[in-house]
């Protein structure tokens, strides 16, 4: 497998605040900076970060495109994912999307992966205007022409159902040729399998385990070899999955260190998503943080969420629908979290099963800091470099049995 790190940046408020403190947002994209720094030094592949609009608490990055720019100049081998850009045309233009992925990849040096998808939280559709039924046929209309745009000289121009231009020569292009790899994100099987037929990695925010990867990865790669359809100009072939992560010399302080992490981040994130949830959220004014609190003192939870689970006890207690199994899963810790030892045997499943990258949630919640530094510092000295070498030696090898035989462009860095 190849890793990578994964970025809200979250930011819940101090308990009992209306607001935050002066400085907590200047600090936290600084803290970013820093651990992705760190991460490039010691040969993390990846660093995924969102776009997110008014999620105030769970998510506090609007302007991927800036904290990357700022990264291109800080580090030199870490590629550099937008996870995702929300491509519908009321977030976002898509001429505008392709001119500043075309310009990230310049300043990084062909360091660009471009991962997309639309997004289900209320919020962020109202404020856009955005309608929910239509909005992933918007995102595959736009991100079929971000990649044209940046493809032809001049662009065509186009008109569809959601958006229309004229030709234009849409500058600059990209340094990697013909686009950046593209990504969708995909919290269902179903949008997983839709990736494979468009040539697109997924990736996985349903924090598959090893059994559903298993067979994620088979079909997947099937579909691959005998019904894609490129969406772009060349394909992505790749499967990533999401873990929440924490590492120390013991499990217990892991645990201690990983503590309201996970479970703040499902807390935050079913608040937003859920669809019981609608508009109920008051901007400006509500303290979500405070809540999850409450909730888990009511219902005394919180050593069940963040306790270790056994593989063959995980799917216990589960819901049915895929999303809010995904929350459930993303509050529970156990897959990157703990010692050294233990997080290899749980790795190791996965990369037993054919996963591609798997994708670290570090800074999540009220994590601090220094906890996420020495954690990306011990895994990136005690595990990485195996995993590397196995990566060049084996699943290399296995990839290209996968895709022996398709005729389609491979523009992939995994």
């Amino acid at each position: 497998m190849k890793f990578g790190l994964f970025y809200e940046l979250q930011l819940p408020k101090p308990a009992g605040e209306e607001q935050w403190g002066p400085e907590d947002e200047k600090r936290i994209y600084h803290e970013m900076l820093d651990q992705v720094e760190l991460a490039d030094s010691l040969g993390f592949d990846y660093v995924f970060e969102v776009e997110h609009h008014f999620l105030e608490e769970y998510s506090h990055s609007p302007a991927p495109e800036m904290m990357m720019a700022a990264l291109s100049q800080r580090t030199k081998n870490i590629r550099l994912g937008h996870g995702i850009v929300l491509t519908p045309p009321g977030y976002n233009h898509p001429a505008r999307v392709a001119e500043r992925l075309s310009a990230l990849d310049l300043l990084s040096q062909g360091r660009v992966e471009f991962g997309s998808g639309e997004s289900a939280s209320e919020m962020e559709l109202g404020g856009f205007g955005v309608e929910r039924g239509l909005k992933k046929s918007m995102w595959e209309e736009c991100t079929r022409e971000i990649t044209n745009m940046m493809v032809q000289t001049p662009y065509q121009g186009f008109q569809g159902e959601f958006f229309e231009m004229p030709p234009r020569n849409v500058i600059p292009k990209p340094m990697q040729k013909p686009h950046p790899p593209l990504w969708v994100a995909a919290s269902r099987r179903e949008t997983t399998m839709l990736a494979a037929r468009f040539g697109m990695g997924s990736l996985g925010f349903g924090f598959e385990t090893p059994d559903e990867l298993a067979e994620r990865t088979n079909e997947y790669y099937r579909i691959v070899r005998e019904e894609c359809f490129p969406i772009g100009h060349a394909i992505n072939p790749g499967l990533a999955v999401l873990t929440t992560f924490m590492m120390a010399d013991s499990d217990e302080e892991a645990l201690r260190r990983s503590a309201n992490g996970p479970a703040f981040f499902s807390h935050s994130l079913g608040y937003y998503y859920s669809p019981a949830s609608g508009g109920r959220h008051q901007p400006g004014e509500k303290n979500i943080y405070d809540d999850f609190l409450k909730q888990n003192e009511r219902d005394n939870t919180m050593s069940a969420r963040t306790g270790f689970i056994k593989e063959d006890e995980i799917r216990k207690g589960e819901p049915e629908d895929e999303v809010q199994r995904a929350l459930y899963r993303a509050a529970r810790s156990g897959t990157a979290v703990g010692t050294p030892d233990r997080v290899r045997e749980t790795l190791k499943t996965y990369e037993d099963n054919h996963l591609d990258v798997m994708i670290f949630v570090a800074q999540c919640g009220d994590r601090e800091h220094d906890h996420i530094m020495e954690s990306i510092e011990l895994f990136g000295k005690e595990l990485l470099p195996e995993f590397k070498e196995r990566h060049e030696a084996e699943h290399g090898k296995w990839r290209a049995e996968q895709l022996a035989g398709i005729d389609y462009p491979v523009n992939s860095s995994i």
